[in-house]
């Protein structure tokens, strides 16, 4: 088990050499800093860092973890702190490295559809850059989140079930290790099968193996075509069920979401949309040619309203497609505002889409038997889904808690996942016995072989020892 006494404090002496590798301007104590940096957007504690630092290339990354494993100092990386389950909070202190000064577009191949940029670039930043060449990266976990952070997170959004999460859009990385040695892992070809994939051993591994300081990624071009619809139901179940019917329909959705009758609401008033009261679908499809865009629609509506959709409408104006999936990105933000002097404990979790339909109606179960205020959003093309506890004091929170760990492991029970898209970092860490048993062993093995010293992102993934 790790304690703080495994790990030694930064003093005078190691500031100075953190000062002359990064330049005064680029450290800090200041406690503003270190408040700042000391929780990210999920409900876990805040802890504090010892010092904050901000590199600027991967060389300085490397200088910066080859001193901190000679004295054995927790290095927690940072990007802009949008996770949900602890990944950046410096549990055990120590450094803060945070990639806020590391946001370059390295280079664009637009010739090869990719493009290399530090880690620390927001990925709607990149995409207003890529815009005007008519490419984008697809992941789209809703905020803003870096580059770096996505992938050392694997994090997926709206768009997964058409163009896959961040391990599926990234050929290469420059990654740090904690004896400071930098390394590349995978290749700018799109076919690699040259060893082990040491690539993907990176990706979500929550900056616990070693820290990512550039990273090639996947682009596509930006359909010419695209259109939103929406299809509202009476209940769950028969929304669920067309989200099934969808995905076995042979049609290709690049996004298919779901958001319960409250959501839906909250979003009318707060953001204008035109949305009633039901259980709604939003989903959006890109394709090269008009006209099998409005055949995919033709197909879509009829699926819907066979399975009781009260009400179906689509549109290819590109203002209002924007509107409905701003309002769908800021759904968080609205139901805290609507809420105010309430936390929210946010469930992550994934399924087989075959498993979906049991899955949701678990939560419904639950929910009715407890008496239990739940709210449901998630990306059901891909199997995931997001239930939302409010609690305003402990013993709600503890409620929520409770019923967290029973809809995850009812997930874990249908062959599907603790964390679909937010990682593991401090929230699920109880939960990866479950889920990987004997092989959590082998990635302590790996973990052992990379970070002996323990220093990279301490306290995350791993379950405390009992």
């Amino acid at each position: 088990m790790i304690t703080e006494s495994a790990f030694t404090k930064v003093d005078a002496g190691i500031i100075a050499q953190l000062t002359e590798i990064l330049g005064q301007a680029n450290v800090s104590t200041t406690q503003a800093d270190i408040d700042l940096h000391s929780r990210d957007q999920s409900q876990h504690p805040a802890h504090a860092s010892e010092v904050v630092v901000w590199p600027q290339t991967g060389e300085q990354v490397a200088q910066i973890l080859r001193l901190a494993n000679e004295h054995h100092i927790p290095v927690t990386p940072w990007g802009v702190g949008t996770s949900l389950e602890g990944n950046p909070i410096p549990v055990y202190g120590g450094i803060l490295l945070t990639f806020e000064r590391m946001t370059n577009i390295v280079q664009v191949h637009a010739d090869d559809f990719q493009v290399t940029v530090q880690p620390g670039i927001g990925h709607k930043d990149l995409n207003a850059q890529l815009a005007r060449q008519g490419l984008f990266f697809a992941p789209d976990p809703g905020a803003n989140a870096t580059v770096g952070g996505m992938l050392a997170n694997n994090a997926a959004g709206i768009r997964t079930v058409k163009y896959g999460a961040s391990k599926d859009n990234v050929l290469q990385m420059q990654v740090a290790l904690a004896d400071g040695r930098l390394i590349r892992v995978g290749s700018r070809s799109i076919k690699q099968s040259a060893g082990y994939d040491l690539l993907h051993l990176f990706v979500g591994s929550e900056g616990t193996l070693g820290i990512i300081t550039e990273a090639t990624l996947k682009l596509v071009p930006i359909a010419p075509y695209m259109s939103a619809a929406l299809a509202a139901f009476d209940s769950v179940e028969d929304a669920v069920e067309a989200v099934v019917a969808v995905r076995g329909s042979g049609l290709d959705p690049a996004a298919l979401e779901l958001i319960d009758a409250a959501h839906a609401a909250m979003l009318r008033e707060a953001e204008g949309v035109n949305l009633t009261d039901h259980v709604t679908l939003f989903m959006e499809f890109h394709s090269a040619h008009e006209e099998s865009l409005d055949m995919g629609l033709e197909m879509v509506k009829e699926i819907c309203e066979e399975l009781g959709a009260v009400s179906f409408r689509s549109t290819t104006d590109p203002t209002e497609r924007r509107q409905l999936w701003h309002a769908r990105h800021a759904s968080y933000e609205i139901m805290v505002r609507s809420h105010p002097d309430t936390g929210f404990f946010i469930n992550d979790v994934a399924v087989p889409i075959s498993a979906y339909p049991e899955l949701i109606g678990y939560v419904e179960e639950l929910k009715a038997e407890h008496g239990v205020t739940a709210y449901m959003i998630g990306h059901a093309g891909d199997g995931n889904i997001h239930v939302e506890f409010p609690y305003a004091n402990e013993e709600e929170y503890k409620r929520s808690q409770m019923f967290n760990k029973l809809i995850v492991m009812k997930a874990l029970s249908l062959n599907g996942t603790a964390t679909g898209e937010h990682g593991v970092g401090i929230g699920k860490a109880p939960y990866m016995v479950n889920e990987h048993g004997p092989a959590l062993d082998v990635m302590r093995s790996i973990k052992q072989l990379l970070d002996p010293n323990g220093i990279l992102n301490p306290g995350k993934i791993f379950p405390p020892a009992q």
